[in-house]
């Protein structure tokens, strides 16, 4: 039997249209939303220090610590938060995305997935609760539920399958999770591909579980934008607006305005650090391409109007030279600035909230960031 557990954790200050800010509270400080989370797959920000970001959480995965360093070294070292050195929050995804993107490696069991390992090729399985299980002993914040992510385009029979396995699959999730006396925070996941009314019906029984708040997956697997746009959308219409609600992999910025104005909190994004070692930046007028022969003596910041630590000390004209002659601090000055540029945007649209001017202050993004793009 689930026993309910009171909804504290999560408060709206503030509300401009649909958009909100809100203060979600973990054990390892308060969360301030519109946020974005960094990503932290294998408990580091991808060539960055982590302690050079100001992030309240960052985000790391289920499927890589499980495998390396494992269990066993995580627990040795006092958790995931002395293991990695990072005192703030951690959000850990249940890797269920990586059954949809390294779907070679699993199979797909009733109770649970059977994967080799992408290191070695050790065959594992774990169930639902083993992921939950994982989760809670490295000392995770907040807790993702183990789902199944059908690709685009995928026939309905296969969409039908894996919303059903998603909802089997969080129901034995939040039943061994209600079980510990913890601080912890767990949150489902929606799924249900492109079919509306799937994601509906995933949504309303999910929502009926006592979930500490709600994602939506399953979107930016290769559908149409203006299809993701209008599916997201109506998808955070059907959640608890008492809750959170985390749109997994948002990563461009226009849509994490939209989505911030149709009532959405939490974003993450592999995005500001993968293409920050590809040589792009991300700036207020747009991105840049740093690898280009125009930035080679070019004295200007990446952004004159970031107040990184990045663009206080170096010049493109720099950065371009370092990309050029294959020097790695190339890679983390670039992804240091991108990671900065998407937490000041997220402070941005919070400050918009709070002073009820979302539609100037997006309008006003939006046509720096398109007339540049």
């Amino acid at each position: 039997m689930i026993i309910l557990k009171p909804i504290k954790h999560f408060k709206i200050t503030h509300r401009c249209g649909k958009a909100r800010v809100g203060v979600l509270e973990t054990s390892h400080g308060k969360i301030e939303t519109p946020i974005f989370m960094p990503v932290g797959t294998q408990a580091t920000l991808k060539g960055i220090p982590h302690e050079l970001v100001k992030a309240p959480v960052i985000l790391a995965n289920v499927y890589y610590l499980y495998l390396k360093p494992g269990l066993e070294v995580i627990e040795h070292c006092g958790g995931i938060h002395k293991f990695m050195n990072w005192k703030r929050a951690i959000l850990t995804d249940s890797g269920g995305f990586q059954i949809f993107s390294l779907k070679s490696l699993f199979k797909i069991r009733e109770n649970g997935v059977e994967f080799r390992s992408k290191f070695d090729g050790g065959k594992h399985f774990l169930t639902p609760r083993d992921v939950v299980d994982f989760q809670m002993r490295i000392g995770s914040d907040i807790i993702m539920t183990l789902d199944r992510c059908p690709g685009f385009p995928s026939p309905k029979a296969v969409v039908e399958k894996a919303v059903r396995q998603t909802i089997k699959w969080a129901k034995k999730s939040i039943e061994f999770f209600r079980q510990k006396n913890t601080n912890q925070k767990i949150f489902a996941i929606i799924q249900g591909g492109c079919d509306k009314k799937l994601r509906k019906i995933c949504a309303e029984e999910l929502s009926n579980l006592p979930f500490d708040g709600y994602a939506i997956g399953g979107l930016g697997v290769g559908e149409p934008e203006s299809l993701r746009r209008e599916i997201l959308a109506e998808n955070l219409e059907t959640l608890d607006e008492k809750l959170p609600r985390y749109v997994m992999g948002m990563g461009p910025a226009e849509e994490i305005w939209e989505a911030a104005e149709n009532g959405a909190d939490m974003f993450d994004c592999v995005l500001p650090t993968r293409n920050g070692r590809n040589a792009q930046a991300f700036t207020s007028s747009g991105k840049l391409n740093l690898r280009n022969a125009r930035f080679k003596k070019d004295k200007s910041p990446l952004d004159e109007k970031c107040k990184c630590s990045v663009c206080r000390k170096y010049s493109r004209a720099y950065i371009h030279h370092l990309f050029n002659v294959g020097e790695m601090l190339a890679q983390t000055l670039t992804s240091l600035h991108n990671v900065n540029f998407m937490l000041s945007l997220a402070s941005r649209i919070r400050k918009s909230i709070k002073t009820g001017k979302f539609s100037e202050e997006k309008k006003k993004f939006l046509e720096n960031w398109r007339n540049n793009v």
